[in-house]
């Protein structure tokens, strides 16, 4: 497993709407792109991006939502 890069489209997916949103719309054209982009990533890795529930990446604008008052 690719650790720098697995941690690099969490952190993308964290902190850019923009691409959360396009994940949302297309796991696997999203991922395909960041890859094209240089982010390494072997084939199981792809995978699971692409089969993670796309409302996971929303649940920190959520929560934070409620946080402000």
């Amino acid at each position: 497993m690719s650790q720098v890069g697995v941690g690099t489209v969490i952190e993308k997916l964290l902190t850019e709407e923009t691409l959360r949103i396009r994940f949302a719309l297309n796991r696997l054209e999203t991922v395909a792109e960041l890859c094209l982009q240089g982010i390494e990533l072997s084939r199981d890795e792809v995978d699971l991006f692409c089969r993670t529930n796309a409302r996971l990446w929303f649940l920190l604008d959520e929560a934070s939502s409620g946080w402000l008052h």
